[in-house]
């Protein structure tokens, strides 16, 4: 089939440039998921038809990491040659977009490369501070061929989205090898909620200048202390399972100016109580944080707090859904008064 043509074309392409990409297609690894055991043990692939590359779709999407290869011009020259159109998408580097800098300088984001009537789109991750990878949103400039392909129908690019560094296994499928995340299911999963928020860091500085930042050692501890609790705790819930989001001043602070709050002495997470497992309280206690107090129960007002190093602690507040609202109880510890949000 066509589609099948233009990816092995594109795969061709590549690797006669030796640039590792990955399959990130959603529908195609949804397929592969399903037969993921028979795909992993037969080097040659599962069946001679093709199954998979030839699922009826407009485009077939693939990620490069943007430090394994150098922008060749050379490369976009053969793929011009093999026939291919193609489209480079550029936007601003927020790894630059910091406290300090605005400088603006555009890195390439995305490519369409387009051949007959079917497409590859190539996601460029990047890598940022905190190890994780990172895609950005695709936006067409103003002289761009809106036409080129239907872009509306694209899986990545409507936002910027953050994902885990994946385990990556060669694999033979429809008679290509090509690389693919070792487990496609948690690969989609992480699609699922994988919207990046980037830090308001315009509106941070405005606040800044307004009321200047805490920048006595004190401060500078509390903010060590707070993020590596905070990284222990995700650590902690992503391996049960459990979604988390930011809470109280924790999710102030990042909001208001990208960072901890310095005064606040405590990291705030919430969670759904429709997420809570029994197995939680003996995670973090395994993880060298005790459990300090626990108010509430199940059915009513849960929160746990947990001792971290020193005086910081962190406190776990549980959501309760009700039909046209969501609320969250707190108990105050000295008084045992419970309040309701």
């Amino acid at each position: 089939t066509v589609k099948q043509h233009v990816v092995r074309k594109f795969l061709g392409l590549i690797s006669s440039h030796n640039i590792p990409v990955y399959l990130i297609d959603p529908l195609i690894l949804g397929l592969v998921d399903k037969d993921i055991e028979q795909i992993r043990s037969s080097p040659d692939g599962p069946s001679p038809e093709c199954k998979y590359f030839c699922a009826p779709r407009d485009f077939t999407t693939f990620a490069l990491l943007d430090k394994t290869w150098k922008h060749e011009v050379g490369f976009f020259r053969t793929a011009e040659k093999m026939g291919f159109q193609w489209l480079k998408i550029m936007n601003k580097d927020p790894r630059l977009d910091g406290m300090d800098d605005l400088s603006g300088i555009e890195i390439p984001l995305h490519y369409i490369f387009k051949l007959a009537s079917h497409a590859i789109h190539l996601v460029v991750f990047y890598e940022r501070n905190g190890n994780y990878l990172w895609h950005g949103p695709l936006r067409l400039k103003q002289h761009m061929d809106r036409k080129f392909v239907p872009f509306r129908k694209l899986h990545f690019g409507r936002h910027p989205g953050a994902y885990e560094k994946p385990e990556l296994l060669l694999v033979s499928i429809d008679d290509l090898k090509v690389q693919i995340p070792k487990n496609p299911s948690s690969f989609l999963k992480e699609m699922s909620y994988s919207r990046f928020l980037e830090c308001r860091y315009r509106e941070a500085r405005a606040f800044f200048q307004l009321y200047p930042d805490d920048a006595s050692l004190d401060a500078v501890d509390f903010r060590k202390k707070a993020k590596s609790l905070l990284h222990l705790a995700a650590l902690t819930l992503n391996k049960l399972g459990v979604k988390f989001w930011l809470s109280s001043g924790t999710c102030l602070g990042w909001y208001r100016q990208c960072n901890v709050i310095p005064h606040s002495k405590d990291v705030d997470l919430g969670v759904f109580i429709r997420d809570y497992k029994a197995d939680i309280i003996p995670a973090f206690q395994k993880a060298g944080l005790p459990l300090k107090h626990k108010f509430g129960k199940v059915e009513d007002s849960l929160e746990l707090s947990f001792q971290g190093e020193d005086d910081v602690k962190l406190d776990i507040f549980f959501f309760y859904e009700e039909d046209d609202h969501i609320w969250n109880g707190g108990t105050q510890a000295k008084s045992g008064k419970k309040f309701k949000y």
